[in-house]
This record gives C-alpha cells, sequence and structure tokens, in this order.
C-alpha cells in the first residue's frame, strides 16, 4: 500500500474523529438551572453528560494519535512497532490507523 494511500485513509479518519468531536462537545454543554426538567430527568442528564464526557475524551485522544501517525507517514519508521520495533501490518494499520503497536505489543 502506499503511503499516499495511508494518508488518504488518515485524513479520512480525522475528519470523521473532528466531527464525532463537534457532536459530543454539544451533548456536553450543561443545562441552565432555570430549565424545568425535573430533579430525576436531571440526574438522568447529568449521568448521561459523564458517559458523553468520557467518549469526547476518547475520540481527543484517537484524534491525536492519527495527527502524530500523519506525521510520522513520511518518515523511515513509520509502519515499526513503538515497543519492539517490528513492522505493524498494513492491514492493521488500515482497521486502526491511530495504533502505535503491533498486535502483540498492544495487548
Amino acid at each position: 500500500m502506499e503511503k499516499t494511500e495511508i494518508k488518504a485513509l488518515v485524513n479520512k479518519e480525522i475528519e470523521k474523529t473532528q466531527k464525532i468531536i463537534k457532536e459530543y462537545e454539544e451533548l456536553v454543554k450543561p443545562e441552565a438551572p432555570d430549565v424545568a426538567i425535573g430533579r430525576v430527568s436531571r440526574m438522568d442528564a447529568i449521568n448521561n453528560r459523564s458517559v458523553v464526557e468520557a467518549s469526547l475524551r476518547q475520540a481527543r485522544q484517537k484524534l491525536e494519535k492519527l495527527n502524530y501517525v500523519l506525521d510520522k507517514v513520511d518518515k523511515p519508521d513509520f509502519g515499526k512497532c513503538m515497543r519492539c520495533g517490528s513492522v505493524i501490518p498494513v492491514g492493521r494499520i488500515l482497521i486502526r490507523p491511530e495504533s502505535l503497536h503491533c498486535v502483540n505489543c498492544a495487548q
């Protein structure tokens, strides 16, 4: 697989992740205290917000890793595991472009 194809895939994944982050950011906006939604509904909204905040953190971490991968694509050590140095299969890069480790080291 050519590096240009990998770059295109990573860029596509970055765009998708940025869109997800924007959606999550809208969902975690706090409820105004003067909005009458009821005590139980407000508690439910707070609980749901914490789940979305966790997803938002994960999406931001993924975006950071994707940007890191995009910076490394043209470097000679691209596609090598950061832990053991072995080559990461192209299939793994395609499925999880933000992955920095081979399958064995990721476990």
